[in-house]
């Protein structure tokens, strides 16, 4: 039983650190999705909660918190497991990569703005006005902490614990390979995901939709995959929320 509770300590403070981030990202993650409901979404919405609008913003809350503490808790122990798991202190060599990818990354999520949505008519009604002050605060905190959180941590270190458990149970840890076709998967599983929120937005599905689907969503976490294998789970954050930061001080620029 002491063992078992030595184990469970740091993740369980890591856990703990996170739930002040999990709950701001989680409210602004619910705030920013009713600003972009339709009104005939907001009217079935109320139809459930009545005026109690409040309601809706504590369930986006608690179900991040849900998410954070499992993800967080059993990604951690994954991580671990596989050798990916580093101290949690900042470097200047992996500082400069994560700010160097939030850079990229950044204007690679810039092609929305100056590419797709000259093509893509729904694309070009998000940039009618200037990102909101929730749409900030959950790109940082949701997108920029708990999505790594989720992705990267559990979903792609679950994912290489598979591959090494089942393709190499005899090596001492994951072959790198392993953990590159893990990051692959868990980036294209992401986009994938956005698939029916794609469908309903759009109505269609188009080659081009679909570029704009896997290119926004998956290429970038890629890049933050790769900053999670060779420095740790942080310096994927620090790129994540970089890159929402760098996306959206240009969109204020070009408006």
């Amino acid at each position: 039983m002491r063992a078992l509770l030595k184990k469970a300590r740091k993740p369980l403070l890591f856990v703990l650190a996170l739930l002040p981030i999990a709950v701001v990202g989680g409210y602004f993650s619910g705030v920013y999705s009713w600003e972009g409901m339709t009104e005939e979404l907001k009217r079935q919405v109320q139809a459930q909660i009545g005026d109690h609008l409040s309601l809706f913003y504590l369930s986006t809350t608690l179900q991040t918190v849900v998410y954070t503490v499992l993800c967080g808790f059993f990604g951690y122990l994954l991580s671990e497991s596989i050798g990916l798991m580093k101290p949690f202190h900042l470097q200047k060599k992996p500082v400069l990569a994560a700010l160097g990818t939030a850079l990229g990354t950044g204007l690679l999520l810039c092609s929305d703005f100056f590419y797709f949505r000259h093509r893509i008519p729904q694309v070009g009604a998000l940039y009618q006005g200037k990102p909101s002050f929730a749409y900030w605060m959950a790109s940082v905190f949701y997108g920029g902490v708990i999505e790594e959180v989720l992705l990267r941590l559990f979903v792609m270190s679950l994912i290489a614990w598979i591959g090494w458990k089942l393709f190499f149970r005899g090596a001492a840890a994951p072959p790198v390979g392993v953990l590159i076709a893990a990051n692959l998967i868990a980036a294209l599983l992401f986009a994938a995901a956005h698939l029916p929120s794609t469908m309903q937005m759009f109505g269609e599905i188009t080659p081009l939709i679909l570029l704009r689907c896997f290119l926004l969503n998956g290429a970038a976490g890629v890049a933050f995959g790769l900053l999670y294998r060779k420095y740790g789970i942080q310096y994927a954050m620090i790129a994540h929320a970089g890159a929402h930061i760098v996306w959206k001080l240009i969109w204020i620029i070009m408006l």
